[in-house]
């Protein structure tokens, strides 16, 4: 399955007027999880998070497209 950089957000049985709803929502939510850390704890949520949701995908040709998109652009 290629990597997909298309909004994929949804929650399944809800229906949203804009698209854009269900990306925002988790936008929200990451940073609310952000809350109150330092920036020490913050960057150990974040590499802790990568890392779970790079388990949960498991493919490792995606996550290495995922990892060569997320570079693109960087100085």
């Amino acid at each position: 399955m290629p990597l997909n950089t298309e909004s994929n957000f949804h929650q399944p049985g809800k229906k949203f007027f804009r698209a854009y709803r269900p990306g925002d929502d988790f936008y929200d939510a990451l940073i609310e999880t952000h809350r109150d850390l330092n920036d020490e704890q913050s960057e150990q949520l974040n590499a802790r998070l990568i890392l779970i949701l790079a388990n949960h995908i498991g493919d490792l040709a995606v996550l290495n497209e995922a990892m060569a998109a997320a570079r693109e652009d960087i100085g």
